[in-house]
């Protein structure tokens, strides 16, 4: 479906070509017969002056040719001529005519009459013509012609003119057309990121801040931003509330079974059977928090103090185990997530990193264009590279010789896909063990705030 912007452009174009066609129509049948009206005015101009001409040379017509002090009726074809009959039929005429006569110039009523004509001896002409009646009595037919190529010339001109004129014209009317369609679209698109800020933000939108016609769609998104914030608190809560009500009756079961252990009974494999049911309802607890969460929460949280924390807490896991954490992180940088999710992401990772490295483990976090890259990488064994992409996708344990259920990597890889981050499994150029890297979507500087 074409867009509002499209639809504006498309109907805008067409009104405003439509209106200019027609205006160009109107316009040149205008100007054409008023150039016409010109071109008749001056032959009857060119008519009156044959006639007093005569009225003065009517006993010695051949002095019409002295009176009448055009160049033009004395060059040969050159398009302008006149030409008197009298009432015997003796003609007089123009030098122009070289001998040749007047299309119908010897006949005409006693009303002045204007019309097109031709004849092989000249070319078309537009003829002015009147029989008239002098003092002494005398008829004569009086006719003058002028050529229509002028009066063609002058149209083509016209043309050409308007032409010129009308393109530059539409030039800027579909200019007008594209800086309207966005001056009337600029509110729609305010509205369009004030809705992503004002949600960061948890700020209603402003009616007051746009016009009339769009106040009503900003309250009603108003209400439902509101409707959407209370949906997804109260799914975040009750997974918060079932995370609970699962956890004690776990406790339990784990405590009967370890008391069952220290009596000298085998529970190693209900023990692995709990621990699975756990992770599995915490993968799946994670996915029912990410349906709620996401792109749409547009959470801010400070990645640098999240670091910070987890680095005083794996690094003092490592030092008991003999192992060494190192971390380099870039101050400042904040992501487009929960803190709590994100916070599970670095968990499961730095834990899955610790239990597998032989010595050393690495965390590094910086920025790169347009997102925040996080590094976490081990000297452990690794996963085979055909092993990668089963281990994130089902979280299947592949070593069964380390403690653990081996969803790490999956719940891990279900959160970031819900934020519109990846994970990718590779070697660790710099430890020889597995590398997970982490692209997240970045939040500008000064746009943080702290979680704790």
């Amino acid at each position: 479906m074409l867009s509002l912007r499209q639809r504006a452009w498309i109907s805008g174009g067409l009104s405003a070509l439509v209106s200019l066609a027609i205006g160009i129509l109107l316009l040149y049948s205008f100007l054409n017969q008023r150039e016409a009206d010109r071109f008749d005015r001056a032959l009857i101009e060119r008519h009156t002056q044959v006639v007093v001409a005569l009225s003065y040379a009517a006993k010695d017509p051949s002095r019409l040719a002295e009176l009448l002090f055009d160049p033009q009726y004395q060059t040969p074809f050159s398009g302008r001529y006149w030409q008197v009959t009298s009432q015997a039929g003796q003609s007089f005429a123009s030098g122009s005519l070289l001998g040749a006569s007047m299309p119908g110039g010897d006949i005409a009523p006693t009303g002045l009459v204007l019309r097109d004509a031709s004849n092989p001896d000249i070319e078309a002409v537009r003829i002015a013509a009147q029989r008239i009646t002098l003092e002494d009595g005398s008829s004569w037919v009086v006719a003058v012609a002028e050529s229509l190529a002028q009066l063609q010339a002058d149209r083509r001109d016209l043309r050409q003119s308007l032409g010129a004129a009308f393109a530059l014209v539409a030039v800027i009317g579909l200019a007008s057309v594209l800086f309207q369609t966005a001056a009337i679209l600029r509110p729609l698109d305010r509205l369009r990121r004030d809705v992503a800020r004002r949600w960061d933000r948890d700020e209603p939108l402003s009616a007051a801040d746009y016009p009339e016609e769009v106040a009503p769609l900003v309250g009603d998104i108003n209400t439902l931003l509101t409707r959407n914030r209370e949906i997804v608190s109260r799914s975040r809560r009750q997974a918060a509330d079932l995370a609970h009500a699962l956890k004690t009756p776990s406790a339990i079961l784990r405590n009967e079974l370890t008391v069952l252990a220290e009596g000298a009974q085998d529970m190693s494999k209900a023990l692995d059977a709990l621990d699975r049911v756990d992770a599995q309802l915490a993968r799946s607890l994670a996915r029912l928090r990410t349906a709620n969460t996401g792109e749409t929460v547009q959470a801010k949280t400070d990645l640098s103090h999240s670091i910070q924390r987890f680095q005083r807490l794996f690094g003092m896991m490592a030092e008991r185990d003999g192992k060494l954490l190192s971390v380099a992180c870039e101050p400042g940088l904040a992501v487009r997530m929960d803190a709590q999710d994100i916070e599970e992401v670095l968990g499961n990772l730095l834990d899955n990193a610790l239990k597998w490295s032989r010595k050393r483990l690495a965390l590094t976090a910086r920025r790169r264009k347009g997102a925040i890259e996080l590094v976490i990488e081990d000297d452990g064994p690794g996963i085979p590279e055909a092993d990668r992409a089963e281990a994130v996708r089902s979280g299947a344990r592949l070593d069964t010789s380390k403690p653990g259920t081996g969803l790490g990597l999956a719940i891990a890889s279900d959160l970031l896909q819900a934020y519109g981050a990846a994970l990718v499994l590779e070697d660790s150029a710099a430890l020889g063990g597995l590398a997970a890297r982490i692209t997240l979507p970045a939040r500008p500087a000064g746009d943080v705030q702290d979680p704790g």
